[in-house]
């Protein structure tokens, strides 16, 4: 049996490339982004009552990924990239069929000409992202005090601490009041070490870049120090 869907929106997003998205929703909350609407899904009409929720789960496409090769397991980051599970005792991105599940904060609808976008934040979603299906998230339903969390039992913690050059800090004040809580966002983004699993807990001498926004995020690793040293238009 075969389906086909359709996306019902696209997400304008602050994560320009896959490199730098946080693991999880919620983890940057200064991680802004727009779902805009496509037609027919675009009206008032498809809203009405959505003002009374908080928060969303969005169900979308890893639409970026390479096609699944068939493998049964994966290596999750948040093991160090060492141990293999199964694909679907994981969240990975690398699966049968590429979709994913966020939840985020709803901040507000807007509706210009009769066509409606929402404004979200704490997202993990790659600029471009189509979203299959938008669903309420229902505390008393999808917050279960009870549950078990298997191998990520608790919250990833922040393992960095973040600073700026006096350059970056220069740079950062010019660009920054375009781009809404800029400063934030690197931060919270950077200080849950985004470099690759076997990377992580050494020092680096090797310069990093990400986009977020149209802007080129560059950076370094000393300790436990994240230094920010150029943050210049991509």
């Amino acid at each position: 049996m075969e389906f086909t869907f359709k996306p019902v929106g696209i997400v304008r997003s602050c994560f320009s490339e896959k490199f730098g998205i946080p693991r999880q929703p919620s983890l940057v909350p200064a991680a802004r982004a727009t779902l805009e609407l496509l037609p027919p899904f675009d009206r008032p009409e498809a809203l009405r009552g959505l003002e009374g929720f908080s928060h969303l789960w969005l169900l979308f496409v890893f639409h970026a990924c390479p096609p699944h090769d068939g493998s049964l397991t994966v290596r999750p980051p948040r093991l160090g990239g060492n141990r293999r599970l199964g694909v679907f005792a994981t969240r990975g991105t690398h699966r049968p069929n590429p979709i994913g599940m966020s939840v985020v904060e709803l901040e507000g609808i807007d509706c210009e000409a009769e066509r409606c976008s929402l404004r979200i934040r704490g997202a993990d979603l790659l600029d471009g992202t189509p979203v299959l299906d938008i669903k309420p998230y229902l505390p008393y339903a999808d917050s279960l005090p009870g549950a078990s969390g298997g191998f990520a039992e608790a919250a990833p913690r922040p393992s960095l601490e973040v600073a700026f050059t006096e350059a970056a800090q220069a740079q950062l004040a010019e660009l920054e009041p375009g781009r809404p809580a800029l400063r934030e966002l690197i931060v919270q983004t950077l200080q849950y070490d985004p470099r690759p699993a076997y990377r992580q807990g050494q020092d680096d001498t090797k310069v990093y870049g990400m986009r977020l926004y149209d802007l080129d995020v560059r950076w370094n690793v000393e300790g436990k120090i994240v230094s920010v040293v150029a943050i210049e238009p991509a």
